[in-house]
């Protein structure tokens, strides 16, 4: 895990240099709000609004490697720059444009590790509803995670209120009941 936590600090160095906004998300995220589990790479939202992607993805170059030959191009069609950090750890910047991503670096919040080792995430709601939308296996054992260890502090009601536009736009029906189903069994457990 310290080689990833260098990692990240190393992007979030450059990233405050380079005046970009940005919070750390995925796994890194899940470190300070869910159960901790080895992640691998460091994931980034990075504001990039729409139209702008060859100018972000062009800066974010000058200060990383990428990890494949056509990474720019990539990130123009896919909003999403593969890179690596210094050490070669696995970097993916997604770039955020959509009123929620904006208002999730808003929310983000330092999380002091150690004295000298303070990184930038994004909200235990944030990343409860990017881990809803992508809706993987893993990414619903997450969410289980982070609202088990947040319990009361969860703020569900801001979960929802984010959730459901997004929600709507996938074409995976049932995914707000899915997360509801999520907040009641942990409710019962805890008030169990």
């Amino acid at each position: 895990m310290s080689t990833v936590i260098g990692a990240a600090l190393e992007v979030q160095r450059k990233l405050s240099l380079a005046g970009k906004r940005f919070c750390l998300i995925g796994g890194i995220a899940l470190q300070r709000w869910g159960e901790p589990r080895f992640t691998r790479d460091v994931d980034v939202n990075v504001f990039a609004p729409f139209g702008e992607e060859t100018h972000e993805a062009d800066g974010l170059l000058s200060l990383f490697r990428p990890r494949m030959d056509d990474a720019r191009e990539f990130a123009v069609r896919n909003r999403v720059l593969l890179l690596e950090s210094s050490g070669g750890i696995a970097v993916d910047i997604a770039f955020g444009a959509i009123p929620f991503e904006e208002r999730c670096i808003a929310r983000s919040s330092e999380w002091t590790i150690a004295p000298d080792v303070v990184l930038r995430t994004c909200s235990a709601e944030d990343l409860v509803v990017l881990k809803a939308f992508a809706s993987r296996p893993q990414d619903w054992l997450d969410i289980e995670s982070v609202a088990v260890r947040m319990g009361s502090a969860l703020n569900w009601n801001l979960i929802f209120e984010e959730f459901a536009p997004l929600a709507a736009v996938r074409d995976l029906p049932g995914l707000v009941e899915q997360l509801q189903q999520v907040r009641d069994g942990v409710t019962r457990r805890d008030g169990a």
